[in-house]
């Protein structure tokens, strides 16, 4: 009965309902899709918000999208176009203000050229390369050849064209060899002066002053390093003098003038006279050689000449009297290094590629050598003569330094008379101290300098002094090699790889003396650096094949 009851009653409810009339015009109540979330307290720690399902776009939702945005492009541009009309486009009169003073100030600013002045203010402030010594060799105009058309277009047959034998990477012997210069003596032309032009008359004069040495006056450690601070660089003192990397340079005895040389990439030698007014700002460019100039020197003996050092196998002797190279030693190719074995310079030893040293004698006729030992299996990067003892030298080979005696030297296993242990990887060179031989000072690629104790001759050289230095320098600059201050025993000079460039000058105990920084005229790294024998003054040469000079 229940039942039925409640049967009547539901069917009486809709017929009332289907009785009432609907008003047409109200406004029709639409549920959302997203329906709220319960609120929850903020401290309910299992209270997660309800994540909304995600549906994956397909192609025809792309296209509704791209369609509402264009619709909405089209609605922000017909605003615009009501805002034009309107006049102020719905902005508050403040921001109407800050629009006109904007623009005002851009006028201003045009009419006074004040954004082209900061242009070339910041082209001023930019630090450019010194462009004393060589000029620049202007580049040919390019010709102007037809565009290219294609031969299918055209109806042409294509051109049946042979490939070139592929290449093998290195040269033959013959090819080398042709590259060499010939041997004998070679005139001294200077490479930037008009063909036929002679030396300048005061190069012989100044090379051959007298050098007659005064006494020197010793300087203590704080005096020294005083007399660092005074030297200076200046924008006159910075000049190209060869054209490609510089290898190797040297400073001239000579106390009147600064005299320098340097040796490039491409066996190029070029001297600089500081203030000079022959050639290109005082440098003369000469091509003894065809490949890297790895080392050179001036002769203490006869200071009218300059030997010279190439990888192409040629060892040269510059003399200004006779404005020509002379042929001192030769061989295919390979060397590396030389030293003077006897106070008149006339003899020499020579270290080569292949692990090999040669005792030369110029007074002997010929380009040859007295003698070949062969002494490491790989190579010999490196030799110095003992400053006192001559027939003492020192070998930089593969991971240890060597001190040979030339008197006990055999052709192969020649037995050392002390060693130089703790280098874990190649050796860039070794030194004696320049005054008593008393220290060796070696360079490694293990980022490490250090300087033993040679005074005593043993069979292990102590090691005294270890200061780690960064030598890494990559493919495109020299090696990075510390050198004596030929004026002192115990103090040295490196180039440094860290920014601002700088050159740094420590003594023996690892101390730092003094860095050479400047912002305007030193910003590259100077790989290759020597002191003047007598003045206080410093080179330091880059992969520009410019010279720096420092002086007080």
């Amino acid at each position: 009965m229940s039942t039925r009851r409640a049967t009547r009653e539901a069917v009486v409810k809709v017929q009332l309902v289907e009785r009432i009339p609907v008003n047409l015009e109200e406004e029709v109540r639409r549920s959302s899709r997203n329906v709220l979330a319960p609120k929850r307290f903020q401290h309910s720690p299992s209270a997660e918000t309800p994540k909304k399902k995600t549906r994956i776009k397909t192609q025809d939702d792309k296209h509704t999208q791209k369609k509402t945005l264009d619709l909405k492009e089209e609605a922000a541009e017909s605003s615009d176009v009501e805002y034009t009309s309107n006049g102020h486009g719905g902005l508050s009169p403040y921001e109407l203000e800050r629009l006109e003073n904007i623009r005002q100030n851009q006028a201003f600013l045009s009419s006074i050229s004040l954004f082209q002045a900061t242009e070339e203010l910041k082209e001023l402030t930019r630090p450019k390369a010194s462009q004393r010594g060589l000029m620049r060799s202007q580049a040919a105009a390019k010709e102007t050849l037809p565009a290219r058309k294609s031969l299918r277009l055209q109806n042409k047959e294509a051109e049946i064209l042979t490939l070139p034998p592929e290449p093998t990477g290195m040269l033959s012997h013959k090819e080398f060899t042709s590259l060499k210069k010939s041997a004998g003596p070679l005139p001294m032309n200077p490479l930037n002066m008009e063909e036929g032009s002679k030396l300048p008359s005061q190069l012989p004069d100044l090379c051959s002053e007298d050098l007659t040495e005064e006494k020197k006056v010793e300087l203590d450690v704080k005096e020294y390093s005083s007399a660092l601070k005074n030297m200076r660089i200046t924008e006159d003192r910075v000049a190209k003098v060869v054209k490609d990397r510089i290898f190797s340079a040297a400073f001239h005895p000579c106390t009147s003038s600064l005299l320098m040389a340097a040796g490039d990439k491409w066996g190029k030698v070029g001297l600089w006279k500081l203030s000079g007014d022959w050639g290109d700002d005082g440098v003369l460019l000469f091509e003894p050689h065809t490949r890297p100039v790895g080392c050179m020197a001036f002769s203490r003996a006869h200071a009218t000449h300059l030997l010279s050092l190439s990888y192409d196998g040629s060892l040269r002797c510059m003399d200004v009297e006779k404005a020509v190279f002379d042929d001192v030693y030769d061989i295919d190719d390979g060397l590396k290094s030389f030293d003077f074995m006897s106070h008149d310079c006339s003899t020499l030893v020579v270290g080569n590629w292949y692990g090999e040293v040669a005792i030369v004698d110029r007074r002997t006729p010929g380009n040859s050598h007295e003698s070949l030992h062969s002494l490491d299996p790989k190579v010999v990067r490196c030799v110095s003569v003992h400053p006192l003892q001559k027939q003492y030298f020192a070998v930089a080979e593969s991971r240890v330094v060597n001190i040979y005696d030339s008197r006990c030297l055999k052709k192969t296993n020649s037995q050392a008379v002390s060693q130089l242990h703790g280098h874990s990887l190649s050796i860039s060179s070794a030194y004696f101290s320049p005054c008593t031989g008393n220290r060796v000072l070696t360079s490694c690629m293990d980022n490490h300098i250090r300087i033993y104790d040679t005074s005593a001759m043993t069979t292990k050289s102590p090691l005294l002094t270890k200061i780690r230095h960064d030598m890494q320098t990559g493919r495109w600059l020299s090696k990075l090699s510390a050198v004596w201050d030929p004026k002192r025993e115990d103090c040295f000079v490196v180039a440094s790889m860290s920014k601002p460039r700088k050159v740094q000058v420590f003594h023996e105990s690892g101390r730092p003396q003094h860095t050479f920084v400047d912002d305007e005229n030193l910003n590259t790294v100077l790989s290759v650096t020597a002191f003047h024998p007598t003045r206080n003054a410093l080179l330091g040469g880059n992969s520009s094949g410019r010279l720096h000079v420092f002086s007080d």
